[in-house]
């Protein structure tokens, strides 16, 4: 396992993460992919207040025995933002007691989204003061945040400068947060990437297609790979829900180095890939926005591209359900909602047929009703 220094925390990080949020068996199964990840070299182990029973079944661990280890793991966990301090204060005091340990490494603002998050991290006497609190008191000893926001969101909560790392989505099939993480490196800010397996293309079970694109390496390695080669990227959650689910990364975990001839060549393979789309291919600019019924544009047509050029529609079925059902952590209607009012067609660059493309995307992609593994 490598590590990596975490930014401005100073904290030596494992490149992977243990993201303890698929914890859905028993404490006993909990406690022992906690034990496989800790065998594996990976040092962080990351949950969060919504994650189910992710923190009792943690706090399990440490009562089991993992306490002889604290002074060698970085502990995170994450509490969504609120608009008053005590509130903030009492949440903080219930993880620590589900948690078991009497010091968080690593506190995170839960899924700064909006820009009403924004202003609740600014107020003066708000969560934040909370935090400030905790930190003088050393029962947190960083803080960052997570963010499931669009961009101008992300750009705006790094340069309040209150926040020495940042949890985002960024990997190979979705890159627009790039500006994000290119910032966050300037202010010397650790950077951790939420679920580069899953939300990054459900790369576990990958369509054919994209098996053959990414050989020799598993798209799994290709992606992580295409992460771990950027230094500006420090961590990447490693979301397993057993034992058994870690070693499809262990060709990354070893190698942090630059990309080397064959990787590029695959990266190139890959990129090249999306000219099958022709026409029809969304650049992911972000011109098209606003929508006035509030379709995110992008990320159908991101979808679109991935199933058309890639194989990737189960894929593209999983995450077109959250539309309508996610609220901030997956924003936007579905694309049947499009009245082909041509709103968006004279911002388009690439002249695409929108509307058309939306509706596509639809019949393509929609199944049923979804929702996020937590509430």
């Amino acid at each position: 396992m490598r590590y990596r220094r975490f930014g401005k925390t100073e904290m030596l990080m494992s490149v992977f993460s243990f993201g303890a949020m698929r914890f859905l068996e028993s404490e006993e199964n909990a406690i022992a992919t906690i034990k496989a990840a800790i065998d594996y070299g990976i040092n962080h182990l990351e949950t969060a207040k919504g994650y189910g029973k992710s923190e009792e079944y943690i706090g399990a661990a440490f009562k089991a025995g993992l306490h002889k280890l604290r002074d060698r793991l970085l502990i995170t966990t994450k509490i969504t933002p609120t608009w008053d301090a005590q509130t903030m204060r009492d949440l903080i005091q219930r993880s620590l007691q589900r948690l078991n340990i009497s010091y968080i490494d690593n506190f995170d603002i839960h899924g700064i989204n909006t820009w009403e998050h924004i202003e609740m991290v600014q107020k003066p006497d708000g969560c934040m003061q909370a935090v400030r609190e905790a930190i003088d008191q050393g029962i947190i000893r960083h803080v960052g945040f997570s963010t499931h926001g669009p961009l101008a969101v992300i750009l705006a909560a790094i340069e309040t400068d209150l926040f020495e790392s940042i949890n985002l989505h960024y990997y190979y099939f979705n890159q627009h947060n790039e500006p994000a993480v290119q910032l966050a490196d300037q202010k010397d800010m650790g950077v951790f990437i939420i679920s580069p397996s899953d939300k990054g293309g459900m790369l576990y079970t990958p369509p054919e297609k994209l098996k053959q694109l990414c050989a020799p390496y598993t798209p799994i390695e290709f992606n992580d790979r295409f992460l771990l080669a950027d230094p500006r990227v420090h961590t990447l959650s490693l979301g397993a829900a057993n034992p058994d689910q870690f070693t499809s990364h262990a060709l990354a975990w070893d190698n942090d180095q630059p990309m080397d001839a064959q990787e590029l060549e695959i990266l190139q393979r890959m990129n090249q890939n999306y000219l099958s789309l022709g026409s029809d291919r969304c650049a992911q600019c972000f011109e098209c926005l606003p929508c006035p019924e509030v379709i995110n544009i992008p990320e159908v047509l991101r979808l679109r591209n991935m199933a058309v050029a890639f194989g990737m529609e189960e894929f593209g079925k999983y995450r077109y359900k959250m539309f309508e059902n996610a609220g901030h952590w997956f924003p936007g209607t579905k694309a049947n909602k499009c009245t082909e009012c041509g709103d968006c067609l004279p911002r388009c660059p690439e002249k695409l047929d929108i509307p058309k493309l939306l509706f596509d995307t639809h019949d393509r992609l929609y199944t049923k009703e979804g929702k996020r593994l937590w509430g």
